[in-house]
């Protein structure tokens, strides 16, 4: 009786126990070939070129006010007014700073979850179209057979999305 019960836990196992279809896909490269993402990077560039060149203009008056304190024979009172400009265009440059890099943080961070939906669609697709079991990372996977690899099918169709 014991051997006929082991002998169908075995038999179960080993029916349990199938290879899985696996594809494997280099999210690197999907990112660094994503037309979507360049786009957004050019995007995001542009949209914060106005701020950017400020935030220049205001560095070179800075630099202007700094050499000029320290050549110039100043009287107090053109001092007190030199340091009253130069720490209101310091408050005016940290601010402008912040708000490019809230500005920036917001976008990339809706770009990236875009990206990620756009992603895990893909992956969906090429997992049914090519009947697998499952479309894994590149990173996540020791060994697996070159034919697996969906990598430039992945980026032809994450390419080819509005």
């Amino acid at each position: 009786m014991k051997k006929l019960i082991l002998s169908m836990l075995v038999g179960l196992s080993f029916t349990a126990v199938q290879a899985a279809d696996i594809g494997v896909v280099d999210i690197a490269k999907v990112v660094q070939s994503s037309s979507y993402l360049k786009q957004q990077e050019s995007s995001l560039q542009q949209s914060v070129k106005p701020q950017t060149t400020q935030i220049e203009q205001l560095q070179k008056e800075l630099t202007a006010l700094q050499q000029k304190a320290q050549t110039a024979k100043l009287t107090d009172a053109e001092k007190k007014k030199m340091t009253e400009e130069f720490q209101a265009k310091v408050t005016q440059l940290e601010k402008l700073q912040q708000d490019v890099q809230a500005k920036v943080q917001k976008s990339m961070q809706a770009t990236n979850q875009n990206f990620e939906t756009q992603v895990k669609t893909v992956a969906e697709q090429l997992r049914k179209e090519n009947k697998l079991d499952a479309v894994l990372n590149k990173t996540a996977v020791l060994a697996f057979d070159p034919s697996s690899d969906l990598t430039d099918k992945m980026v032809q169709k994450v390419n080819a999305m509005k």
